[in-house]
């Protein structure tokens, strides 16, 4: 994801199924890591990033995802799951 303008659309649009999400993430999962697929709004959870990844992995290999603390939005990256 090397293209600027692609990749500042693909973080805005996994922020907005976050902030979707959080209400529903945040009181059960603090701390815990979540991993967003923006396209499809279909997300992953984990105790660790590799937990969040090996179930997004499942789903989606070799794509990019956006992986979320949940409780603090700005600890977030778009990775390609491995």
């Amino acid at each position: 994801m090397y293209d600027q303008a692609k990749r500042q659309r693909f973080i805005a649009k996994a922020q907005e199924v976050y902030e979707a999400l959080k209400g529903e993430l945040e009181p059960a999962h603090q701390g815990e890591i979540v991993g967003i697929h923006p396209e499809s709004g279909d997300h992953f959870l984990g105790r660790t990033l590799n937990d969040a990844d090996q179930k997004a992995f499942a789903k989606y290999p070799d794509q990019w995802l956006y992986f979320v603390r949940i409780g603090s939005p700005e600890a977030a990256l778009p990775l390609k799951t491995w």
